[in-house]
């Protein structure tokens, strides 16, 4: 039912430059994300396993879905050291391996900008999350600057997706998440990271729900 996608060489240089982000703050955006979480969690586009540890006591359980087989086996490893209980599975975004209302959250952290289809995955995410489940949200997106922006559009065209493992760099997250129908309850915006020659991305920082009623 999983379907493997391959990116041995990005999988390879995102697992040692997703470190030196660590170093330049991205570790605490991590534990903001997940602060609060509680119960039944999936975590979608799991990577190379760095938000495993900032999980808190009341995440009972944590399923973590990853299609690429390098970083999958990179967050198998950390899975074991994890405080909080973690199964690591293979899957894609568009298709989830939960049944419908499973889990009481949903983590996307930096994983909407390479999913092939957004809407199909968000209405994946709606599906397995019970009524009034939360979604957590991190992602960069595009960029408010119009010239930036244009340059972000051009290079999602072109040459910039084949080489970065499918990502885009002008997908707009924030409004994905709400045409999916879910309810926003909050979004931060900011530029990470701050230092560095101005190269530093538009990211999102939020929270969202699925209606009580289970509608969307």
């Amino acid at each position: 039912m999983s379907e493997d996608l391959r990116h041995p060489l990005f999988a390879r240089l995102y697992a040692r430059a997703s470190l030196a982000a660590e170093r330049e703050g991205n570790d605490e955006n991590r534990r903001r994300l997940l602060a609060g979480l509680r119960g039944r969690v999936i975590e979608v586009g799991a990577g190379n396993g760095l938000n495993f540890r900032h999980y808190p006591d009341a995440v009972t359980e944590v399923l973590a879905v990853e299609p690429e087989p390098y970083l999958r086996r990179v967050a198998e490893e950390a899975a074991r050291s994890s405080p909080t209980p973690v199964q690591v599975a293979p899957g894609t975004a568009e298709r989830l391996p939960a049944p419908d209302g499973a889990e009481d959250s949903a983590v996307l952290s930096l994983v909407l900008c390479s999913v092939r289809d957004p809407a199909r995955a968000l209405a994946e995410v709606l599906r397995v999350l019970r009524p009034g489940g939360e979604l957590r949200f991190y992602e960069h997106v595009v960029s408010p600057n119009r010239a930036r922006a244009a340059v972000q559009r051009a290079l999602d065209a072109t040459l910039y997706p084949p080489f970065s493992g499918g990502c885009h760099l002008a997908r707009d997250s924030r409004r994905s998440i709400e045409a999916a129908g879910f309810v926003l309850d909050s979004c931060e915006t900011f530029v990470f990271p701050r230092s560095g020659l101005g190269l530093g991305m538009t990211h999102v920082l939020g929270a969202a729900h699925k209606p009580a009623d289970g509608t969307a």
